[in-house]
């Protein structure tokens, strides 16, 4: 793991970033969805991060006037633990100044501590609750804000 960089996701990258769903989400997108985001979404912008030109993680950012929204963001389970979420987030939040968005929210599992404390490292703040976002297990997602 020593050769790692972050670009624009193609669509040449679908069977890695669908194996990454399906090591990482317990109710995965379907191909279509990023075949659709990547092809027909002029808000869509995804980014994967790759150690030696294999991505191993990916993001999704939606920018909708000046309004940014984090769509996913995976590491493989190997991957984690090695600061490469925080690498990526990082990155996608340049991205986002880069094109103008002034903020960015997202949401995450209640549970997932983790997320949430690298998230606080970027200055985001729980702004609400949203009641059993979740479809797999009915849990809530915590919304998250920051100012770019």
């Amino acid at each position: 793991m020593g050769d790692v960089s972050i670009r624009p996701m193609g669509i040449q990258d679908l069977n890695r970033v669908m194996e990454i769903e399906k090591r990482t989400f317990i109710t995965p997108w379907d191909e279509g969805s990023f075949r659709s985001e990547l092809q027909q979404n002029k808000f869509a912008h995804y980014y994967v991060i790759e150690d030696h030109e294999v991505p191993f993680g990916y993001c999704g950012l939606w920018i909708v006037y000046e309004a940014a929204q984090i769509t996913n963001i995976a590491i493989l389970p190997e991957y984690r633990g090695n600061k490469y979420g925080q690498q990526l987030f990082s990155y996608v939040l340049n991205e986002a100044r880069a094109l103008n968005a002034q903020e960015l929210s997202l949401e995450v599992r209640v549970s997932n501590l983790p997320a949430q404390k690298m998230y606080q490292k970027f200055g985001m703040v729980p702004v609400g609750i949203r009641k059993n976002y979740y479809i797999d297990n009915h849990e809530d997602a915590i919304v998250m804000w920051v100012k770019l």
